[in-house]
């Protein structure tokens, strides 16, 4: 039971985009057509490569800035509890409400464009949100803040597994603690690395909220910070909306995650071996 349905609504999926279905009415097979639409859509290009471009900078963010966080919050000083609470926080939020709390910090009259004004940085108001490029840029960095805490939780329990005997006998040999950051701690969180690697992948080809927080129903001037799930949503929403279309967008990104999946699965066997 619990195998069909999770598996129904991918199947139901596969046979729609075959069809030219509607919303208020069921649809014929249409064979590929839907899938050579997609492929001559300008528009599902431009989703594809936001995408694909979010993917590339947000993964190295989240792989790299939640291990460099756990390092510093591991260090037992005074007060080291607040701040990790602290960084965890954004995790707990939903992600409505990061978006708008970002909202207001990047509007054209938000906190960072009235900081910047006052101190006689810019002239002009920063197009944080009117801006295709720089809107995608906006969401980048709130999938960044908001995901640094929950990855940050992978590798500080991948830390707790890393030999403190090695490190105090390098230490005992005079390497520093970059030095043995990098031969030490590195290799022996590699794993983890991968791990979130893989997941934060998925995430970033799933964006959506952020987008459509930031940039509003259209997503940014002319559409031009969609992402696929935002084009899947555009195509397949309202009494007019193209089920049919939209599926085949669904399963042409479902690929797409699953390169990326199987990809990181190769590494991290590669590592194995």
């Amino acid at each position: 039971m619990v195998a069909l349905f999770s598996l129904w609504p991918f199947v139901n999926t596969v046979l729609l985009s075959f069809t030219d279905a509607r919303i208020l009415r069921g649809g014929g097979f249409i064979g590929l057509d839907n899938y050579r639409r997609a492929l001559a859509d300008p528009d599902f290009w431009v989703a594809t490569g936001n995408s694909v471009v979010y993917l590339l900078v947000v993964v190295p963010c989240l792989v790299f800035l939640p291990l460099a966080l756990a390092v510093l919050v591991r260090t037992k000083v005074p007060g080291i509890g607040f701040f990790r609470s602290a960084f965890y926080t954004p995790v707990i939020a939903s992600a409505v409400v990061v978006g708008l709390i970002w909202q207001w910090v990047l509007r054209s009259d938000g906190l960072v464009n009235t900081v910047f004004r006052k101190l006689s940085i810019v002239s002009e108001p920063i197009p944080f949100l009117t801006d295709s490029s720089m809107l995608l840029v906006s969401a980048m960095i709130v999938t960044v803040w908001k995901g640094l805490g929950y990855y940050m939780v992978f590798y500080l329990a991948a830390l707790g597994n890393v030999s403190a005997a090695l490190h105090e006998a390098a230490a005992l040999d005079g390497a520093g603690a970059v030095r043995r950051f990098f031969s030490i701690t590195v290799p022996q969180v590699k794993p983890m690395m991968l791990l979130v690697g893989t997941l934060s992948a998925i995430s970033a080809l799933r964006v959506f909220t952020e987008i459509y927080i930031l940039g509003g129903e259209s997503g940014g001037p002319g559409g031009g910070a969609r992402t696929l799930p935002f084009l899947i949503r555009q195509v397949g929403l309202g009494f007019s909306g193209e089920t049919g279309y939209a599926s085949a967008i669904s399963i042409l990104l479902f690929l797409l995650t699953l390169v990326f999946s199987l990809l990181g699965r190769r590494l991290s066997k590669g590592d194995e071996s």
